[in-house]
């Protein structure tokens, strides 16, 4: 029975594996900490609330066993580079940290396609800064998630979305959009499979083959 921390649970991607994780026998205890309160309380999810999420990451003590962060905004949405940055680079290191410190052998992130701490673009190169911190941590396990376009509905839809969506739909592999709950199946899948490798980069067309699998 693996006991798993879960950040971003209030998100497209992590909605829909808050969800999945309730339903899996697999897994005895969830805790989702989160800015606000989630809408509909869950069997075996804790769900402590703080408008400043790095606060209650350092007060958590019990012991655990999986990490998944599925933290993620745009620049548009978060309103500056600062804001960006400490969404999807310091509180992603910050959820890692805890995770480690708390016994997890296992971290799954929701990163992205075109992630790479070198790009010319900011989006990618936070990303890719994201990744090789934790890459650096020592994971025992590592898996990195890179979808392409999410699809999914949203409580506030992403600019430029819906026009998209249809053309990235058309894509072949890796650059075909995905749908954000095959995405947390696929993070669940791997989860609770045996490892392959430390550290597992898997993009959307990866993703889709290991969600349509059932994890051993």
């Amino acid at each position: 029975m693996s006991r798993v921390l879960i950040t971003g649970a209030s998100g497209l991607v992590g909605g829909h594996l808050l969800r999945m994780l309730v339903d899996e026998p697999r897994v005895s205890s969830i805790i989702a900490p989160t800015r606000r309160p989630l809408r509909v309380p869950m069997h075996k999810v804790e769900n402590p609330c703080d408008p400043q999420l790095s606060d209650v990451l350092t007060q958590l003590s019990a012991p655990l066993d999986i990490v998944f962060c599925c933290l993620g905004t745009t620049r548009r949405e978060a309103g500056s580079k600062e804001a960006f940055i400490l969404a999807d680079y310091t509180l992603v290191v910050d959820t890692s940290l805890a995770g480690l410190r708390l016994g997890a052998k296992h971290m799954l992130v929701v990163s992205a396609l075109g992630a790479n701490p070198n790009s010319p673009f900011f989006y990618n190169r936070v990303k890719g800064e994201m990744e090789t911190a934790l890459k650096a941590q020592g994971w025992p396990r590592l898996t990195l998630a890179r979808p392409s376009l999410l699809i999914g509905d949203r409580e506030k839809r992403r600019a430029g979305e819906s026009f998209m969506a249809p053309l990235f739909r058309l894509l072949p592999g890796k650059w075909k959009a995905i749908e954000a709950q095959t995405v947390a199946q696929a993070l669940i899948n791997a989860a609770l499979s045996p490892a392959k490798e430390d550290v597992a980069v898997l993009d959307s067309a990866q993703l889709r083959e290991i969600a349509a699998q059932t994890a051993r």
